[in-house]
């Protein structure tokens, strides 16, 4: 398992906050899949409400 590191932005209320995660995953689509199943079942948040920004293998 590698470890990704993800940022992006997340629609919080009525702004968009920036976000850094830091996942372990195969390769990067499974890792943007984890980042959008995290905020969808932490946050309540859906994934056209996720934007992400880059993905660096790190």
């Amino acid at each position: 398992m590698k470890n990704f590191q993800v940022k992006g932005t997340f629609k919080a209320g009525v702004e968009w906050e920036k976000f850094t995660k830091k996942v372990e995953s195969q390769n990067e689509k499974n890792a943007l899949d984890k980042v959008y199943s995290l905020f969808g079942s932490k946050h309540g948040i859906k994934r056209n409400f996720v934007k992400i920004e880059s993905i660096k293998e790190a």
